[in-house]
């Protein structure tokens, strides 16, 4: 189901560049920019615990509320991240309608355990953490729940229960979970190798001499 649309206080930037946006991070603001719609493009920062707990929460449309304004309700288009990917950085917002269709990635959610992947040298893995869906802005799911319970050995694209109204350009085939399985390895036996060790060998043959042949009875007058 869709969540509800929270909303985050924004300050115009009046200055842009590297240099400042540093300056913004260090005192606890994430710069970004709000466009789209046919309208100028805005530079602004939010404050970057506010705006993280936001995206944790699973939240796709924000309000982002900027001074002396009206809320405007925006879709989360990027996060750029530090070079080590494990921070954001700066983030974009897109202007949209709430009747307007987008293609937006929701998180998937795995519960459940199937009976494959209790058997002896099974693995269960999540290829597909998210799926990318079409579908209005107000009709955004915060993440699909996916029971693996009754999966067998696959489960794929085409079974995965999409809320009403929302929809996936993927291919219904595609794997979202799998089970494999690990062959096991045949390690010999210290019993095994000793039946094997007395285990008694084909002798080696070794072929008879042939009988010299007769010289010809004319060598034999002439002797």
């Amino acid at each position: 189901m869709a969540i509800e649309t929270p909303t985050i206080n924004a300050e115009p930037r009046e200055r842009l560049g590297t240099r400042y946006s540093q300056r913004l991070r260090k005192s606890g603001r994430l710069p970004g920019v709000i466009y789209g719609h046919k309208a100028n493009p805005v530079a602004i920062s939010v404050d970057e615990k506010e705006t993280l707990a936001v995206l944790k929460r699973g939240a796709h449309v924000i309000n982002v509320a900027l001074e002396g304004g009206q809320p405007e309700t925006c879709l989360i288009k990027d996060l750029q991240f530090g070079y080590l990917g494990d921070n954001v950085i700066h983030v974009d917002f897109a202007r949209v309608d709430l009747n307007e269709e987008v293609e937006v990635n929701v998180h998937l959610r795995f519960v459940g355990v199937p009976e494959s992947a209790k058997k002896p040298g099974s693995i269960l893995t999540h290829p597909m953490t998210q799926l990318p869906v079409v579908c209005k802005v107000s009709e955004i799911p915060g993440e699909i729940k996916i029971d693996l319970s009754k999966m067998e050995d696959l489960f794929t694209v085409g079974e995965v229960p999409l809320p009403p109204g929302v929809r996936t350009k993927l291919a219904p085939h595609i794997i979202v979970a799998q089970v494999t399985f690990v062959a096991e390895e045949v390690v010999a036996t210290p019993e095994a190798a000793e039946v094997t060790a007395a285990v008694p060998t084909e002798p080696e043959v070794i072929t008879e001499k042939k009988p010299e042949a007769e010289a010809p009875a004319d060598e034999k007058e002439k002797k």
